[in-house]
């Protein structure tokens, strides 16, 4: 009887895994999950992707939804893909899903594919920059719909206090600094400060602060990480406030934070936790409705970067706030 028992389960755990490799066995499938790797995309954009109908394309993602190799993620009207968050048991189901991540993730993007990626951050992008220009004499009444600036500046400042007993921050990037508000402490704490910005609108706010705050260590720049990380630029301190749900491809954040950090470095972000506003898409100007926790740890250890401590903050209006740091090679003492 105990052999029978056994030789069901094994049967019911070979069960649960076809829908996996059913689902799996297909060359365009695996390579809407080579994509996904780090980014999100929508329906219409994987359509683009692969120069198929949006029918299609929706079918193929049914299929792989149902095996669980995708999960859908609602961005105001639209519904986008990405990878499942939560891969992280030993269940035969689990582990399968991983393998399969980890041997499509081997081969490199063909250059055609990757170019056409490139073209809907760029799409994405322009849009965000378009709302800037349109709204940047209005920035902090159109942010502070969601989350008065003291609100999230005062905990990352508070977090970085504590580490400044212990790290030295010799250099400190600020990525999308808008008004420029929270300059003044990052002035105060490191010896060479340079912020940097897509808008040149939001920009010209930023230097009329570090004029009025006589910041005289502060280097503004106009640009995207890439700018930086071909200048050679290096950081001890990188933050991000409130920046990555405007950007095309949040997590390329993390990787090129991680590319301009020294060893020891931290990297600390403060932004949304997940929500269903979609009001926030057309007044703030945001591609993303917040993140899963989940999603920043994963896009950080896949940046070779370390998570440290972690802060929610509940506000009145629904949405939460998440402060995060994570470290490069090593996390200091408590």
């Amino acid at each position: 009887m105990t052999s029978l028992n056994a030789h069901a389960n094994q049967i019911s755990s070979v069960d649960v895994l076809a829908p996996i490799f059913k689902a799996s066995g297909d060359p365009l499938r695996l390579e809407i999950l080579r994509v996904l790797r780090r980014d999100t995309f929508g329906v219409l954009e994987l359509s683009q992707l692969f120069d198929m109908r949006q029918s299609g394309m929706s079918h193929h993602l049914k299929v792989m939804h149902k095996a669980g190799l995708v999960e859908p993620q609602r961005e105001g009207n639209a519904i986008f893909y990405r990878r499942p968050l939560h891969l992280d048991s030993e269940k035969p189901t689990d582990l399968t899903i991983r393998q399969i991540f980890e041997a499509v993730d081997r081969a490199p993007l063909p250059a055609q594919l990757q170019e056409k990626i490139e073209s809907i951050r760029t799409q994405r992008a322009d849009q965000s920059q378009a709302f800037f220009s349109r709204h940047s004499e209005q920035f902090r009444e159109q942010q502070e719909l969601i989350a008065a600036f003291d609100l999230y500046a005062a905990p990352v400042a508070d977090m970085i206090r504590k580490r400044t007993r212990k790290q030295q921050w010799q250099t400190a990037l600020e990525i999308g600094p808008g008004e420029g508000g929270f300059l003044p402490v990052l002035s105060e704490l490191s010896e060479h400060v340079v912020a940097l910005d897509n808008s040149k609108d939001m920009l010209a706010k930023a230097t009329r602060t570090c004029i009025d705050e006589r910041l005289n260590n502060v280097d503004l720049i106009e640009g995207i990480t890439d700018t930086l990380l071909a200048r050679g630029d290096a950081f001890d301190l990188v933050v991000a406030n409130m920046v990555l749900h405007h950007v095309p491809s949040p997590a390329d954040i993390f990787l090129d934070a991680a590319a301009l950090m020294n060893n020891g470095g931290c990297l600390v972000v403060s932004d949304l936790c997940r929500h269903d506003q979609n009001w926030a898409k057309d007044n703030c100007g945001d591609l993303w409705l917040g993140f899963e926790p989940e999603e920043l740890t994963a896009w950080a250890v896949a940046a070779g970067l370390k998570a440290g401590e972690q802060l929610f903050i509940g506000l009145r209006n629904g949405f939460q706030i998440q402060v995060r740091e994570f470290w490069k090679t090593q996390l200091p003492l408590r």
